[in-house]
């Protein structure tokens, strides 16, 4: 036996009809009760448990709008459908008109119970989906609820936008960090708060496209002064938010305080910078005691000792070049070759030298952690080209740097008599240059040499994840 569908209540005075109503809804399957007045009806709607109320207009004592009238005072009254006589339609309106979820015209035949059948499907039918509208509304409610508690919880500031930049809410960090009470937020654009702190173009610009086109932000720094707070420094991130099977979009906008780790940042960069300059001061000094040295040594020696000190200068040169650099300990490529090549003039040939040092670099920065192998290697390369290839003491080295592909290329090159050797990758080992090999292994490159006499040497040495792009990206991989 199947379950009952719904529990009827039929109020009528009409003893024979309530029994032809009853036996009729029973065999459709529902629970059906008897009232035969107005008062005891709404007495037991009052006691809960009724579904649907099929209500009689002609009562002695309490007619059916005056019954419908009480039952609408309930807190959570069933829906009625009310029965009139065939010519009673001003009565039907009226019933309506007082909150009738329906009406049923009786006939002396019974023909109306289809009607009243179907009448009584449809209140059913409404109450479910009103029922279920209410339930989501109630789980959309204490999911709002539950979000907002979490996001109560968050420490960083953060708060709700609608698609048209407007606040829907703000976290109780937000309020009681920059200030602002919920009434202050609500329906305002961030970039209207505090003194236009938020007022910023690039970020306006970005944020407009986090919704339509779902593009993150990504720690878009903003520093200013605010006010109760003083100089602050805040990364902000923003994400699209929406509910799955709801069209209603969104955006997270959280504001991260990081001053304390700007400024820990700013001074591990000013220690660095004196730690370096100091560095720097103590090599040249090595630098000055080697030259002192090489005036006094036999000639024979004189060529090591301005070989070591020409080595030691390109150390203190990037020593110099980090002391003065402000992003983030990145060397300028162009800069730091340009002093290595003043290094060398000044240690190995002099102002009255026929021999030049020219560089030719991209706008490139270098990772800190391997420059000192790439100095040294410029050194060596360069060193062996004006020791070996300028017997005339005339000629030109060229120190080149450029981005090819996702490697760079360093190229030692001159114009002098060119290697006579017919395997010229093993030359620099008979130069005594095992330094070349040693630090292109560290730099996890390759060289290649190409020579012919009377046409210069040329010596190049791809570098794969040495070099990022100026500004001080991550470094480039291969």
């Amino acid at each position: 036996m199947s379950a009952p569908r719904a529990r009827i209540l039929y109020i009528d005075d009409d003893p024979g009809l309530c029994r032809l109503v009853q036996k009729d809804l029973e065999r459709h399957g529902h629970i059906v009760e008897i009232a035969t007045d107005g008062a005891s009806g709404f007495a037991r709607i009052a006691q809960g448990g009724i579904d649907v109320v099929a209500l009689d207009h002609y009562m002695p004592v309490q007619n059916g709008l005056e019954t419908l009238a009480s039952i609408r005072g309930l807190v959570e009254p069933p829906p009625v459908i009310y029965v009139t006589a065939m010519q009673e339609g001003r009565v039907a309106v009226a019933a309506l008109k007082a909150g009738a979820a329906d009406y049923v015209a009786k006939d002396v035949h019974g023909e109306f119970l289809v009607l009243l059948q179907m009448a009584i499907d449809v209140a059913l039918d409404a109450v479910m989906l009103r029922r279920a509208k209410e339930a989501a509304e109630a789980e959309s409610k204490r999911n709002w609820q539950m979000t907002q508690c979490i996001v109560d919880t968050i420490r960083d500031p953060l708060v709700v936008l609608e698609s048209d930049m407007t606040i829907v809410t703000a976290s109780k960090a937000f309020s009681t960090i920059f200030g602002v009470t919920e009434a202050e937020t609500q329906g305002r654009r961030v970039s209207e708060l505090g003194q236009h702190q938020w007022d910023v173009p690039a970020l306006r610009h970005l944020m407009e496209q986090v919704i339509p086109e779902n593009k993150p932000i990504e720690m878009f720094e903003i520093e200013d002064d605010f006010p109760g707070l003083g100089r602050r420094v805040f990364n902000l991130n923003a994400r699209k938010i929406f509910q799955p099977g709801n069209h209603t979009h969104r955006m997270l906008l959280v504001f991260e305080d990081i001053t304390d780790r700007k400024q820990r940042e700013r001074d591990t960069e000013i220690l660095t910078n004196e730690v370096s300059h100091r560095i720097k001061n103590n090599l040249q000094i090595v630098v000055g005691l080697i030259a002192f040295e090489a005036r006094l040594t036999a000639a024979p020696c004189v060529q090591g000792y301005k070989a070591m000190q020409a080595r030691i200068g390109a150390i203190a040169q990037l020593y110099d070049l980090i002391s003065q650099s402000s992003r983030g300990g990145a060397i300028a490529v162009d800069a730091y070759l340009g002093e290595i090549a003043k290094t060398m003039s000044a240690s190995l040939l002099g102002d009255a030298s026929g021999i030049t040092i020219e560089v030719k670099a991209e706008a490139l920065d270098i990772d800190p952690d391997r420059a000192v192998p790439f100095g040294l290697l410029v050194n060596e390369l360069a060193t062996n080209a004006i020791k070996h290839a300028f017997p005339g003491g005339t000629g030109r080295v060229v120190l080149s740097v450029e981005r090819i592909g996702d490697q760079i290329e360093l190229t030692v090159a001159d114009n002098g008599v060119g290697l006579k050797d017919k395997e010229p990758a093993k030359v620099p080992e008979k130069r005594g240059a095992d330094y070349v090999g040693i630090f292109v292994r560290q730099l996890h490159g390759t060289i290649t040499m190409s020579a012919s006499p009377g046409t210069g040497t040329t010596a190049k040495i791809r570098l794969p994840l040495l070099l990022v792009p100026s500004g001080g990206a991550e470094p480039i991989a291969a």
